[in-house]
């Protein structure tokens, strides 16, 4: 999801530099967006894979 919103970033660039201003306002929107939904899903994972982590090590001892 990072890789798309690099993605987006660069098509957003190329517009901007190309004078398609409204163009590259869109895809910075999708690439915020799109950033902001990997942070939290990061974010989710993590504390889920923590927790995960914790209910295996106390089943072993």
């Amino acid at each position: 999801m990072i890789r798309l919103a690099i993605i987006a970033l660069i098509i957003a660039a190329v517009a901007a530099l190309l004078g398609f201003g409204g163009v590259a306002g869109a895809f910075v929107g999708i690439a915020k967006i799109l950033f902001f939904a990997a942070i939290a899903l990061f974010a989710i994972f993590l504390v889920l894979g923590l927790l995960a982590g914790k209910g295996i090590s106390n089943a072993i001892d």
